[in-house]
């Protein structure tokens, strides 16, 4: 190869609005693709400009339904059959993520799964954000960009002006997570401890912590049902927080999340654009990621460290 590869950047369907955010923010075009759809279902998506010899990242979250995963493979795959020098993924939200291990006997562990089908796509490089379990980067033989809404979110709370802050952990898994901020914000921290008969239904919450008066702000990687956000809320409002506050990087918020969210007791729920609203609520307030992955993209492609993208 003679020279510095151009760089290309493409969107599939789901993140389209959010790929065009990135390259406004990075002065580009959002490159030219297009997608035929057969009266089956089946699809197929083709790059309508040259990408041969290029750098070509791709903008996807992996949100269901499958065709998303499916729609992100047939794209790397046309970008490698079409000479691509070099093909990164961009997943803002990695799904498939809590199915990290085998929490019970005859279960796939559909995160290595999704690993496996992205490497056999050829994709050289993933860019994502928020993983629901940071071992997750040990299940690709390439190098993993694994980014953290922490540098917006901690902004967000300092503006917010608040004194008597305690941040807080929906459950015991989000603990890690919630000790950076509290670490960082030089807060106290609080932990919910939940007990789940099945997926997305709790039986049991306690809290660990002082909470009483306090301004509670909750932090998690993810809000699918809401059920522990809303479950969590209520319980610290029970234990006289003065005030709950939750911001979660992916806002899934599937079937009614969204009613639940707002009658609950949260002041307000902030989330990141890495998944689109399915309905806007007063409750919830979107802040945008694209500044951080325009940032790492272009720090990716002129071969740069990418430390500066994180607060911790």
């Amino acid at each position: 190869m003679i020279g510095k590869a151009p760089i290309k950047i493409f969107s599939c369907r789901s993140s389209r609005y959010l790929a065009e955010r990135i390259v406004e923010e990075m002065g580009l075009s959002l490159g030219n693709s297009s997608l035929t759809e057969f009266s089956d279902g089946e699809f197929q998506p083709s790059f309508d400009e040259s990408v041969r010899n290029c750098m070509v990242f791709i903008v996807q979250s992996t949100t269901p339904p499958s065709d998303n995963i499916m729609e992100l493979l047939l794209m790397i795959d046309a970008a490698k059959r079409a000479s691509a020098y070099k093909v990164i993924a961009v997943i803002p939200y990695y799904g498939y993520a809590r199915q990290d291990r085998k929490d019970k006997p005859r279960v796939s562990i559909g995160a290595k799964l999704t690993a496996d089908l992205l490497s056999a796509a050829g994709v050289d490089r993933i860019i994502t954000m928020d993983l629901h379990a940071d071992q997750i980067q040990g299940f690709f033989n390439f190098p993993v960009d694994h980014l953290f809404c922490s540098a917006l979110f901690t902004e967000y709370i300092k503006g917010l002006g608040l004194s008597d802050i305690t941040i807080a952990a929906p459950d015991m898994g989000g603990s890690k997570r919630a000790n950076a901020y509290a670490g960082h914000l030089e807060t106290e921290l609080a932990l919910c401890y939940k007990i789940r008969k099945k997926p997305n239904v709790i039986e049991e919450m306690s809290v660990i912590g002082e909470v009483s008066g306090r301004n509670v702000i909750i932090i998690d990687d993810m809000v699918d049902t809401a059920g522990t956000l809303a479950y969590a809320a209520k319980m610290l409002k029970d234990r006289g927080a003065a005030s709950v506050r939750a911001l979660a990087t992916h806002p899934v918020l599937s079937g009614n999340a969204i009613e639940k969210i707002e009658a609950s007791p949260l002041l307000e729920l902030v989330v990141s654009d890495s998944i689109p609203l399915k309905a806007v609520s007063p409750k919830i307030k979107v802040l945008s990621i694209a500044g951080l992955f325009a940032r790492t993209i272009e720090a990716v492609y002129s071969n740069k460290s990418i430390s500066d993208s994180f607060v911790f």
